[in-house]
């Protein structure tokens, strides 16, 4: 299968610690952050990838290449602006063949089961199957939630500090959302979730319970780091 890994951001909370590469290629063990999970991609058996790029994008194919070094077919797709989650997406749809592909953010890792979510979003005939994550307090986030296998509120405000789920960043999408996403700067989470929900599109997923980090502040940069060297997370 296919899948878009979005490395376009500018990881402006990172350039304390990162100042000279886009935030997916922060070095961990002198290996980019990207690298890791491109390899875990690999290992599920999704050998296609296209690589929503921007920002210093030369960087990311300059070492990825065409993805042979890693057992992966690799395509790039560059943005001129800015355009967001969504309009990196449908700015990457001209090089996506299949009806579903997958979605994920190349500055998280999360180790989920992918052949499950292709599975429930086969049997539930999904538009949109998303992966969400527990964590202990979901006040920090915005709450995501599954009613069953079907999403029934996401990115909800909760001001009670308690346990819930919360959007994880994977998704298996339906290409025909691809002619739904507007042209220019749109967020997929902000914008069109939100939207396909009030539409009564048929969206659901899973709650994972693999390993996640993101390292988008500088304190969980420096974590990963350290569950690398400490063989949590392999390369």
């Amino acid at each position: 299968m296919q899948a878009v890994l979005l490395a376009g951001g500018l990881g402006t909370r990172l350039k304390s610690v990162v100042k000279d590469r886009p935030k997916p290629m922060a070095l961990i063990e002198e290996k980019p952050f990207l690298g890791y999970v491109v390899r875990e991609l690999s290992r599920q058996k999704i050998h296609e990838i296209v690589f929503a790029v921007g920002y210093k994008g030369s960087m990311v194919e300059d070492y990825f290449g065409d993805g042979s070094a890693f057992g992966v077919k690799v395509s790039y797709a560059y943005e001129e602006e800015l355009l967001g989650t969504a309009g990196a997406i449908k700015n990457a749809g001209k090089l996506l063949k299949e009806d579903r592909f997958f979605v994920l953010n190349g500055d998280t890792f999360y180790q989920v089961d992918y052949g499950r979510l292709s599975k429930v979003v086969r049997e539930r005939d999904l538009d949109l199957g998303l992966v969400l994550r527990p964590v202990p307090d979901v006040s920090r986030y915005g709450r995501a939630q599954l009613s069953g296998d079907m999403l029934v509120s996401f990115n909800e405000k909760q001001a009670a500090a308690e346990p819930g789920t919360i959007n994880g960043g994977i998704y298996l999408m339906d290409r025909k959302l691809l002619e739904e996403i507007p042209e220019g700067k749109v967020s997929l989470e902000n914008d069109m979730i939100p939207r396909w929900m009030k539409e009564g599109r048929r969206l659901g997923g899973l709650v994972g319970d693999g390993y996640f980090i993101d390292i988008g502040i500088p304190e969980d940069y420096l974590r990963f780091q350290k569950d690398v060297k400490e063989g949590i997370v392999r390369w």
